[in-house]
């Protein structure tokens, strides 16, 4: 049986909810059973959605409020909508909670490093030095950026190897990891670019949108083999925290 992959909205687009679609063909292709999670403001509900789903992978979206790890709006912070990141923070924790396996992408890196308690850049202009351009202007954006580089021991490098070649569309990235997150992969600037949770059996966040180079990258579609079979065996198995 194919394992359902609760994809958590990205946001909000007028008063509707919203995945991308390059999300979800992602989770078919890699034979996952994709399941849309919209935002609820109820504890019971996202309990319930732990409970469902095998895995959950969490999407790109808008900037996170500051307040929420911690800082004050500094000067690039962009647009934010406190209660998708408030639903999206609580449920990531009842997710790790539950040892169930998340993919978190771009924003939904941050989440999970927030969720964490660590801190975010709230724009690249703030990182000391010399920092690369990481919002790319081409023509598709399935087409890479600049390169990363994997850490020792990590999963990622076991399932994307030593050096990568990557997209880029963010303009905020991880400061300080949160407690047990280690960081998995650095851009050639120094930016965080990957983050996983030690002791998970599968809690990687990517900074770049493995999603949009899901048909041209064998490493991008390994990710999410691996998160599928991730969820095929550990999510039916883990067990469910409802506090």
């Amino acid at each position: 049986m194919e394992p359902k992959i609760g994809i958590v909205i990205c946001g909000f687009t007028g008063d509707r909810q919203f995945v991308t679609n390059p999300y979800i063909q992602s989770v078919r292709y890699s034979h996952g059973l994709p399941i849309v999670l919209p935002l609820v403001r109820s504890d019971r509900v996202l309990a319930q959605y732990v409970e469902l789903c095998d895995g959950f992978l969490f999407c790109g979206g808008g900037d996170i409020t500051p307040l929420l790890f911690g800082e004050e709006p500094k000067n690039g912070n962009g647009k934010t909508c406190i209660t998708v990141d408030l639903f999206q923070i609580r449920l990531m924790k009842r997710i790790l909670s539950s040892g169930k396996p998340v993919f978190a992408i771009c924003r939904g890196m941050q989440v999970l490093n927030v969720a964490c308690g660590g801190t975010i850049w709230q724009d690249m202009s703030l990182i000391p030095g010399r920092v690369l351009d990481h919002m790319q202007q081409s023509a598709s954006r399935g087409e890479v950026s600049h390169r990363i580089r994997t850490e020792r021991g990590t999963l990622l490098r076991e399932y994307a190897g030593t050096c990568l070649y990557v997209n880029s569309f963010h303009h905020q990235a991880v400061n300080a990891p949160g407690k047990e997150v280690a960081v998995s992969a650095r851009a050639q600037d120094g930016t965080i670019e990957a983050i996983e949770l030690k002791g998970h059996p599968f809690a990687v966040g990517v900074q770049w949108h493995p999603e949009c180079m899901y048909r041209r990258s064998p490493e991008m579609r390994n990710l999410f083999h691996e998160f599928i079979f991730h969820s095929l065996i550990t999510g039916g198995k883990s067990g469910h925290t409802t506090s």
